[in-house]
């Protein structure tokens, strides 16, 4: 699994050591979005859910940039 910058490796469920994992995403009112913005666009918040116990064992948004203020953007 990948989020875009760094591969993230997850063999086992830190809670039950279940190795079987299902993708979700959580949207509409659940997007995140920066602290203090008015806008009301945001992201999706990406989901790893065990599916042995239902944990999420890792979440992760595609483009944690736009979440910085712009002054704070860093340039590649």
């Amino acid at each position: 699994m990948s989020n875009g910058f760094h591969p993230i490796q997850i063999n086992q469920c830190p809670f039950c050591g279940g190795t079987e994992f299902v993708y979700g995403f959580q949207g509409g009112y659940g997007a995140v979005t920066r602290e203090g913005s008015m806008s009301a666009v945001g992201q999706y918040l990406h989901h790893v859910i065990c599916r042995n116990c239902g944990s999420v064992v890792h979440s992760y948004v595609d483009n944690p940039e736009i979440l910085l203020k712009r002054g704070d953007r860093r340039i590649r």
